[in-house]
């Protein structure tokens, strides 16, 4: 399957060394693009140099999230209250994958926050994801929109991607698609061969994981191979982001990527 391109996450991948050392170890592995989900901890300019140093190609980052165990840790976008934190998060973001010429900026979405109705926060979140559609048209940089499944981040306020799928056609203008993650995909959903193929249009960038454990490929319950077959034969010319906790050492691991994609 040679039309397949997979790149690292650098959140997940390659932990056995600090967060500055992983573009190098990403490279010898053999990747040649990495995504990962907050920049902002660096200034872009080191990250821009550790990119052009490994010879990697930045795919994605996210929009800012709120600390660990906040209301806001899943994302600010459905919050009716904290508009200006939101747009504030755009725009950094926006900038931050300018200068490291990233594809793809994710804005996440966010848990609903309390007492607050689901209609109200979905509400917002649409009209959120509209402005950030005018912010980015332009810059060559477009927006992704992710399901996130119950179990993990239960409250999460997009509930399918069939409801994504109508955010992107909402918005329109091709400015925004669907984060097509088949971990998230396959614990709320399943049938993901089916849901890839009918969301084939609107999925600008696949994620990867196997379930229940979030482990690499082949360490679960989805038919990887399978998938990746029917990925390749859809002509899907996109990226395709590890995004797993790896079972042992990374390097190790990686062995799934001959072993299913023959």
């Amino acid at each position: 399957m040679t039309g397949l391109r997979f790149d690292a996450n650098l959140k997940w991948l390659f932990t056995e060394v600090p967060f500055v050392e992983r573009f190098d170890a990403a490279a010898r592995a053999g990747f040649t693009a990495v995504e990962y989900a907050s920049p902002y901890e660096y200034e872009a300019r080191q990250l821009g140099s550790l990119l052009a140093n490994a010879g990697l190609e930045q795919i994605l980052i996210n929009t800012p999230m709120g600390p660990a165990g906040s209301p806001t840790r899943s994302g600010y976008a459905c919050f009716p209250d904290l508009v200006g934190e939101y747009r504030e998060g755009v725009l950094r973001g926006l900038e931050y994958a300018t200068a490291l010429g990233a594809k793809f900026l994710h804005v996440v979405g966010g848990i609903v926050p309390e007492g607050v109705s689901a209609d109200r926060a979905f509400a917002r979140y649409v009209a959120n994801i509209a402005w950030a559609a005018e912010q980015a048209r332009g810059t060559g940089i477009r927006l992704l929109l992710e399901v996130q499944n119950k179990r993990d981040a239960p409250g999460f306020v997009l509930t399918s991607q069939a409801q994504a799928a109508a955010v992107v056609e909402a918005v329109g203008d091709n400015l925004v698609g669907l984060l097509l993650d088949f971990y998230h995909a396959q614990i709320d959903e399943g049938d993901i061969v089916r849901t890839f193929e009918k969301y084939r249009d609107t999925a600008f960038h696949l994620q990867i994981a196997d379930v229940p454990e979030r482990h690499e490929p082949g360490t679960g319950e989805i038919a990887y191979a399978n998938l990746f077959r029917a990925i390749e034969s859809s002509g899907y010319d996109g990226w395709i982001g590890c995004e797993y906790q790896p079972a042992t050492d990374t390097v190790a691991g990686l062995t799934w990527m001959k072993d299913l994609t023959q």
